[in-house]
């Protein structure tokens, strides 16, 4: 049976081209998501720029036929742009002066004639309330991952044998195995650059850490490093730091998941200055740091400052791993405070360090750059992909953030750029990535303990 799906204005802003996703179904368009793409054309960033692309591919489809009476799609499906249903009656409490309202008596207006709708929005909210009136809602799912993530990991057995020669030449990913819950071996499928941690069968204390390369899983090549002056302390760190040391010709891009405390961002700068400061081998010209702004894509205000005053309080926790990172002696690291600001301050004003806005990378090129976006979580698929193919030669892009710790109102677990990039990079030759867990993390005890209990 054919659908009418009614857009919201937020399902267009994050995907412009959600209209052409139906296929086989009628597409409709509520006057006031015109009103409100219009009044949104000229916002800064992804906001405006989705609101015009989406204004666009109306316009494209206006001028093949009248919107208001339906206009065939290339999918089988017709678009529609809805201006009546003003006389529908809604209950006393939904207001028709208030936007939401009148997308809900689109709706409405619609399910009376005895059509199959359905309101596709990222609102929460706005779901809820077309529920009471009985009007089917859903979210936007194109871009939605499965709720079973990629973690890049995997623990797997071999043999006592194999297990003794893995460092000299690796293994074969035909001979590690798994066991079912009916104790059946099994071959399990594994990913190209998948981390895997090795136990011996007849003594599974025994570990190695190693990485699938085609058909084999080869040994960690940079697992004796200690990148300005950090030691791993478990196997999630072992692998974060084989990523990020990897060059960038052969690993352009790590995606890192992980809940706060696990040194996601600690460790990201320190291969950073490893590979700039401490000993420089001129892979990259400088670290750029970035990070979305919490309120979907907004402007960075009209604050006194320039840009970099503007941002320096969502680059705060920047400065707080390089404290940790300058000067490795806990005891004495905060006794001259001076000497310690110092010393950042250098680092920036030399050009090592670099930050800025996420509003502002839009349209440029990278080169040779050390490209650290934090707290990724926050991001729109569309905006993942315009960070990652702002990648130009010899650039590594590090995408750093925790699913479960999302601000942005329109994105979930299964939503944001983070995971969306996660799961659309698996397999990718270019692309290593790594979830690192609870039990990894080591911020304090405290920490430690309330992730736990918390």
């Amino acid at each position: 049976m054919t659908k009418t799906y009614v857009i919201d204005t937020n399902v267009l802003i994050q995907a412009p081209y959600a209209m052409n996703c139906f296929v086989d179904n009628n597409v409709l368009i509520p006057l006031v998501v015109l009103e409100e793409l219009d009044g949104l054309k000229k916002a800064e960033g992804d906001k405006g720029a989705n609101a015009r692309k989406a204004i666009r591919n109306l316009e494209g489809y206006r001028r093949q036929g009248d919107l208001l009476e339906g206009v065939k799609m290339e999918n089988g499906g017709v678009l529609m742009v809805e201006a009546n249903c003003r006389n529908v009656e809604l209950p006393d409490s939904l207001p028709e002066s208030k936007m939401d309202n009148r997308i809900l008596q689109v709706c409405k207006g619609h399910a009376d004639k005895g059509e199959n709708v359905v309101l596709v929005t990222k609102d929460i909210v706005l779901r809820i309330k077309a529920d009471v009136l009985g009007i089917a809602a859903e979210d936007f799912t194109t871009e939605q991952v499965p709720s079973e993530q990629y973690t890049g990991r995997i623990e797997c057995y071999v043999s006592e044998e194999r297990f003794k020669d893995f460092k000299k030449k690796g293994i074969e990913t035909k001979y590690v195995y798994l066991i079912d819950e009916e104790q059946t071996a099994y071959q399990p499928q594994l990913v190209e650059n998948q981390f895997v941690v090795l136990k011996a069968d007849q003594s599974l204390k025994k570990t190695h850490l190693g990485r699938v390369e085609g058909d084999r899983i080869v040994p960690l090549a940079y697992r004796k490093c200690k990148p300005y002056g950090v030691t791993p302390r478990n196997a999630g760190q072992y692998f974060l730091q084989e990523a990020l040391m990897q060059p960038a010709e052969k690993a352009p891009l790590v995606i890192v998941r992980g809940m706060a405390g696990t040194a996601k961002t600690f460790y990201s700068i320190a291969v950073g200055m490893e590979r700039l400061w401490n000993n420089p081998t001129g892979e990259y010209r400088k670290i750029l740091i970035t990070r979305p702004n919490a309120q979907f894509d907004s402007d960075i205000g009209f604050l006194p400052g320039d840009e970099q005053e503007k941002i320096s309080p969502l680059m705060r926790p920047i400065i707080d791993n390089l404290e940790q990172l300058i000067d490795s002696n806990e005891e004495e690291r905060y006794q001259d405070e001076m000497a310690l600001h110092g010393k950042i301050e250098e680092i920036f004003a030399r050009g090592i360090i670099q930050t800025e806005a996420m509003n502002y990378i839009r349209g440029r090129s990278f080169v040779n750059t050390y490209l650290i976006v934090d707290e990724a979580q926050n991001m729109t698929p569309n905006q993942m992909k315009g960070i990652i193919t702002r990648a130009g030669k010899g650039t590594k892009i590090i995408i750093l953030g925790d699913p479960k710790q999302i601000d942005n109102p329109f994105l979930d677990e299964r939503t944001n750029g983070l995971s969306y990039a996660a799961e659309y990079m698996k397999g990718s030759p270019l692309c290593y990535q790594i979830t690192l867990t609870a039990d990894e993390s080591e911020r304090s005890k405290l920490a430690a303990d309330a992730v736990h209990r918390l």
